[in-house]
């Protein structure tokens, strides 16, 4: 199952990315396919036809795994 996550790097802005797995602690890097900005745009510092990318974790200040629509429960409160 697939993954979206927020990558937080150092000294940038945080991008956005699919993972397949989540990362064991021996792990000397992160894979993120469709790299992006978090409005969808192309990341400046990246070209447009790379799919895949290999971040190493020194230059990760954190990783935020946002829930995917199955996990998202909304909670309404219904007055009668």
């Amino acid at each position: 199952m697939p993954y979206t996550v927020l990558v937080h790097l150092t000294n940038a802005d945080p991008m956005l990315a699919e993972i397949d797995q989540l990362p064991d602690p021996q792990d000397q890097f992160l894979i993120c396919s469709n790299p992006r900005q978090r409005d969808g745009k192309d990341l400046h510092y990246i070209l447009p036809e790379v799919n895949t990318i290999l971040l190493p974790w020194h230059r990760i200040s954190f990783v935020e795994v946002l829930p995917t629509e199955e996990e998202e429960e909304v909670i309404t409160f219904i007055r009668e």
